[in-house]
């Protein structure tokens, strides 16, 4: 799963074809979200030989510091459950013991796909660098993704704890809207392709609001995202704690 977080970017254009440097800097400018935010996420899980598996939950998260809550609505069985990140510490409550166990960053989110990074905010120039030839000169390409132009560019981690060592992107080149994204593994295989497939605007700017994710390496299996119910009103400190989490899931 790739980045639940909201995603926000403006119109822009360039003349001549930006390096990816450029693109990453504008992309992480772009989404920074200097707002809180509360939005209801809804996930569509699709596995072989099995039947759709609908999630929703609640998500708040806390601009100053990325503090996330999670609340669990959908399916019954996961109803009431919760997750709490605070700066380095990353809780799961269950409501049928009601209790809190420190968990690590990649816990499954509700037995999705998902999981704890994908709903940070964590920019791409701290955690990637450009691929280059062997002159050092960045590679960039030119595309069409149906009849859209885009630009296609490949990213190599540069820090340890980085979700996939290698991400590939493919940017409209009139905007910048990130349509399609494929991650890889260290040895190379293709483990997830992304599809950003719907846009909205709020307060002028573009929200993807669905997005496709499909897992390369169990073929078969892939999970529909659709986010709703956005606002950006400052939230209270109160929500970020486990006593208001543990109160949500009565």
């Amino acid at each position: 799963m790739k980045r639940i977080m909201i995603p926000v970017l403006l119109t822009l254009s360039f003349a001549a074809q930006p390096s990816v440097l450029n693109m990453m800097q504008k992309l992480d400018d772009l989404q920074e979200m200097k707002s809180d935010i509360t939005a209801k996420v809804k996930m569509t899980q699709q596995k072989v030989d099995q039947s759709p598996k609908n999630m929703t939950m609640v998500y708040y998260r806390r601009d100053q510091d990325d503090a996330f809550l999670i609340l669990m609505t959908e399916p019954e069985v996961e109803k009431g459950n919760g997750y709490l990140k605070m700066a380095d510490n990353f809780w799961m409550y269950r409501r049928n013991t009601r209790t809190f166990q420190h968990v690590n960053r990649d816990e499954s989110i509700g037995g999705s796909d998902a999981s704890a990074d994908d709903f940070e905010k964590r920019k791409l120039v701290d955690l990637y660098k450009p691929e280059i030839d062997i002159k050092g000169k960045e590679l960039v390409a030119e595309e069409k993704l149906g009849d859209i132009p885009v630009y296609k560019f490949k990213l190599l981690g540069k820090v340890k704890d980085v979700k996939y060592p290698t991400v590939v992107y493919w940017v409209r080149k009139d905007n910048f809207l990130p349509l399609k994204e494929q991650s890889y593994s260290l040895s190379g295989t293709l483990m997830e392709s992304a599809y950003f497939l719907k846009y909205t605007t709020i307060n002028d700017r573009f929200v993807w609001i669905k997005g496709l994710f499909v897992d390369e390496f169990e073929k078969g299996n892939k999970s529909l995202v659709e986010i709703s119910g956005i606002s950006t009103t400052k939230l209270d400190d109160s929500i970020f704690t486990k006593s208001f989490l543990e109160n949500l899931s009565k």
